[in-house]
């Protein structure tokens, strides 16, 4: 099984096949509208908007896993995430990213890329940002052309860092 043979949910709750975005480079990250790394979305919009006629698109999978950081219905984080953020690319349907109900694209991911890069903590707090467990809001996964899994960033990587590695993959 690969990238494309997944389907989601977008956040009206309709079924979109991975397989539409074959041939295209994808930064793939869990977010929150009450996260105090949600000002990211700025930047991730600035990347969209800098790449995405070159082949770029983000996919946004909302979670309120981490603290209830994102309690609002589906068709509410659409709408902070555009007024607050001026956000333009694709939202899906709130998941689960641990735990039981895991959404199967989000096993997959956590299983090709197990551990966060780069991330400097110590003790105690490196620890959680290591394994295939997702550590906290805004861990981002960048997917080249072929649907390989080639990083995965630590919610403190900010979508500014990730513009040389995403322009490479382009």
């Amino acid at each position: 099984m690969d990238l494309y043979d997944f389907s989601v949910l977008d956040s009206q709750g309709n079924t979109v096949k991975l397989e539409q975005y074959r041939n295209k480079v994808l930064l793939i990250v869990n977010t929150a509208t009450g996260c105090g790394f949600t000002p990211q979305y700025e930047g991730l919009e600035k990347l969209y908007h800098k790449f995405k006629s070159k082949g770029f698109e983000i996919l946004d999978f909302p979670c309120n896993q981490f603290m209830n950081q994102a309690p609002g219905s589906n068709k509410e984080i659409v709408e902070f995430c555009q007024l607050n953020y001026g956000v333009t690319f694709k939202t899906f349907s709130k998941i689960a990213v641990n735990g039981k109900n895991t959404d199967p694209l989000y096993t997959y991911l956590r299983n090709e890329k197990p551990l966060s890069e780069p991330f400097k903590g110590k003790g105690r707090i490196r620890k959680l940002f290591l394994g295939t467990k997702i550590e906290w809001n805004f861990t981002k996964f960048l997917i080249d052309k072929y649907g390989n899994v080639v990083n995965r960033f630590a919610p403190t990587i900010t979508p500014e860092q990730l513009k040389t590695k995403i322009q490479e993959l382009l």
